[in-house]
């Protein structure tokens, strides 16, 4: 696995749709793969970007990502039969995009879409400001 074509994907991919404001801040956590330690992605990574990586060997640092891995391939993989890798993508990033962050109650959130979830607290920020 090269980072150019995993961790640096998706954080540009998520930066593409969820850009940072100057007064926003983001924790990204991930296990300690070569992909999210090496040079090449820590560089990448921005100023108002906290990285986090999980203890060596505690896989309950990363329960929350197991989790929607979990949740990823119980409502979406098991279910189809992809045709291509290009096809597989595409399903996976329809669900996340269009279901997973949109529409899909999270009981976390206090049962609210992530989205919501991120314009409550965008809203309740913008108030104490």
């Amino acid at each position: 696995m090269k980072a150019q074509d995993t961790s640096i994907a998706a954080l540009k991919m998520a930066r593409l749709h969820r850009p940072l404001q100057d007064h926003d801040s983001l924790i990204f956590h991930s296990d300690r793969g070569i992909q999210y330690a090496c040079t090449e992605f820590t560089s990448i990574v921005g100023k108002n970007i906290t990285r986090s990586m999980s203890g060596k060997g505690n896989c309950y640092d990363n329960a929350v990502a197991e989790s929607f891995f979990k949740t990823l391939k119980t409502e979406l993989v098991y279910q189809n039969k992809y045709e291509t890798r290009d096809h597989a993508k595409n399903y996976v990033f329809e669900y996340i995009e269009t279901f997973y962050n949109t529409h899909r109650r999270h009981s976390a959130l206090g049962n609210l879409t992530i989205k919501e979830y991120q314009n409550l607290m965008s809203n309740q920020s913008k108030n104490v400001a």
